[in-house]
């Protein structure tokens, strides 16, 4: 069983989220995991419209760091309240409030203080009303059974190191028919040698990702039915080099993740 060390990892997420969070307010583009101006992640890169984001205030955009656009995926209804775990600046929870229009409500959650106030900055000059952002983790959701419609997350939950406490939560909180719809990471087995500990590549949104298979069993372990999973993007080794953001990571194991993992859209259903 591979070990790891979870409050280290929380750590290291929270820091190079908050340094994200500060980059983009200051006009520095995003990536997964980290910000630069120069950015060219093979992750981030074009996974909205200009029609979506020219909406939505320059930092909500600029702070993205998704694998993909959830609000798309998930279909979302007038009047619907949606949820969106790790809501980061608050690109998707904007997009949502817009879809689900003034009888809905948009939440956002995240864990992270430099995150939050830039989603509720960016909240402001949106000028939407039906948005709310909260404080906390994805393993333990701050809202009551069954009040959700819709979950969304774009390439977070990757980031735990309890997922199962994640969609067991996800499930909690969303009512019966309520819908899970997200982008996340997944592999394509498992991910070779010691990678799966490195922090850097786990924070980069590598490491952490569950197998394809295994994701399938926790949804359906959780209680979802109509499980699918849709990748969207296949990483090469190319990828995995610009993500690692490491000297500790050899050349050999590089290539050893060519092809392992990838985007993809995760649906499922609560009966």
């Amino acid at each position: 069983m591979m070990q790891i060390n979870a409050l280290e990892i929380k750590k290291s997420v929270k820091r190079r989220y908050g340094t994200a969070a500060r980059n983009a307010a200051s006009g520095e583009t995003g990536c997964c995991g980290t910000a630069s101006p120069n950015c060219s992640d093979p992750v981030t890169a074009d996974l909205y419209s200009l029609e979506q984001t020219e909406l939505l205030p320059s930092e909500a955009v600029l702070a993205s760091l998704g694998c993909g656009n959830p609000t798309a995926l998930a279909e979302l209804g007038i009047g619907e309240t949606v949820l969106d775990l790790g809501s980061g600046g608050g690109i998707d929870v904007l997009l949502s409030a817009r879809r689900v229009g003034p009888t809905g409500k948009a939440y956002g959650l995240d864990m992270t203080d430099e995150m939050l106030e830039l989603a509720r900055a960016n909240q402001a000059k949106s000028g939407l009303g039906n948005v709310e952002f909260l404080r906390g983790e994805i393993e333990d959701i701050p809202l009551p059974e069954a009040s959700v419609d819709v979950i969304i997350s774009n390439c977070v939950i990757n980031l735990s190191t309890d997922k199962t406490r994640v969609l067991n939560e996800a499930f909690r909180v969303l009512k019966p028919g309520g819908r899970f719809a997200v982008a996340d990471i997944v592999t394509r087995g498992p991910i070779p040698g010691n990678l799966g500990r490195d922090v850097s590549l786990w924070v980069g949104c590598v490491a952490g990702a569950l197998e394809e298979t295994e994701y399938r069993t926790r949804l359906k372990a959780a209680g979802f039915e109509d499980i699918q999973i849709e990748p969207t993007r296949i990483y090469k080794a190319r990828d995995a080099r610009e993500l690692s953001r490491t000297k500790k990571v050899s050349e050999s194991a590089l290539q050893a993740l060519d092809g392992k993992f990838v985007s993809a859209f995760v649906r499922a259903v609560k009966p």
